[in-house]
C-alpha cells in the first residue's frame, strides 16, 4: 500500500513540475491543524515530509497562523510548539491578523506565484484552495502523509493552456524578459498616457499644380471604303505661246 502511495505521489509532483513549474526545495504552508493531526497520529513532519515528496523541502507559516493557535489557549500548545520551528513568511496582515484559512489564501494569490505546497486539516480552506489552479495539497489520513490529486481547476487550466487559450506563468516571465532585453518594456501608465503626435504635413506639390486644358478634339480621318477608288492628281503641262505644247530640250555633248 506504501509504494503504491509513493507512485501516486511521484506522480501529481511531475504534474505540477511539467505543468506549473515547481522545483526544489518544495515551500510548504503549514497551519494549526496539520500540526495537530502530526501530533496526534505520531508522525514527524520534518522527517517524513521530504521522504514522502523524494526532495528537499522548506516548510514555513505565516503570523497568523502562529496567532491564532495563540489565541486558542493551552489545548493546541504542542501544535504551536511544533509550528513556531518553520520559516515565518511575511503576509499583508502584520498589524490586524486574520484568520490562518484567509491568510494563507491571501499568500497564493490567484495563480499561486510562489508554488506553495499547503499542508491543513481545514476544510473551508481545502474548498477554497481547490478553486485556484496549481495548488498541490497536503493532509493526514490514518497515520500518514497524503498528496491530494490535481482538482478540476488544475486540469482545466493546462486543459486551456495546451489549447492556446491561455498563457503560463512561465511564458509570461519569459516574454518579459526578452521585452527587457530588446528594450520595449513599458510601464503601463506611460503606455496610456503618452499619445503619438501626427506631424504637421504640408500639401502635396503635385495637387497644387493647375490643372491643363484639354484640346479640342481632332476631326478623325475618313476613310476610303472598299469599292471606292483614289483620286489621281494629274498636273496639267505648260503650253507655248502658240497654243502647243513646247517641246522638251535635248542635251547634246559638245
Amino acid at each position: 500500500m506504501g509504494l503504491k502511495r509513493q507512485k501516486q505521489a511521484k506522480k501529481t509532483i511531475s504534474f505540477y513540475k511539467y505543468n506549473f513549474s515547481f522545483r526544489q526545495p518544495f515551500q510548504i504552508l503549514i497551519d494549526g491543524t496539520f500540526c495537530q493531526a502530526a501530533l496526534k497520529n505520531k508522525i514527524q513532519i520534518k522527517e517524513q515530509m521530504p521522504k514522502y515528496l523524494m526532495g528537499e523541502v522548506q516548510l514555513c507559516t505565516t503570523h497568523c497562523a502562529m496567532k491564532e493557535l495563540e489565541s486558542l489557549g493551552k489545548e493546541l500548545y504542542g501544535a504551536k510548539i511544533i509550528l513556531q520551528r518553520f520559516q515565518v513568511r511575511n503576509c499583508k496582515h502584520f498589524k490586524s491578523p486574520v484568520s490562518a484559512s484567509e491568510c494563507l489564501l491571501s499568500m497564493l494569490e490567484e495563480t499561486n506565484p510562489h508554488h506553495y505546497f499547503v499542508a491543513t486539516q481545514d476544510h473551508e480552506l481545502t474548498a477554497g484552495l481547490k478553486k485556484i489552479p496549481g495548488v498541490p495539497l497536503l493532509y493526514i489520513v490514518l497515520n500518514t502523509i497524503v498528496l491530494d490529486k490535481p482538482s478540476q481547476s488544475s486540469l482545466d487550466h493546462v486543459q486551456a493552456v495546451q489549447m492556446g487559450e491561455l498563457v503560463t506563468p512561465a511564458q509570461q516571465q519569459s516574454i518579459r524578459s526578452l521585452k527587457e532585453q530588446q528594450g520595449i518594456e513599458q510601464k503601463d501608465g506611460e503606455r496610456r498616457g503618452k499619445k503619438r503626435k501626427r506631424k504637421q504635413s504640408n500639401p502635396n506639390p503635385l495637387s497644387c499644380l493647375k490643372k491643363k486644358k484639354k484640346g479640342l478634339p481632332t476631326a478623325p480621318l475618313k476613310k476610303t471604303t472598299e469599292g471606292e477608288k483614289k483620286k489621281r492628281s494629274r498636273h496639267k503641262k505648260r503650253k507655248a505661246d502658240g497654243g502647243e505644247s513646247a517641246p522638251t530640250p535635248q542635251i547634246t555633248n559638245p
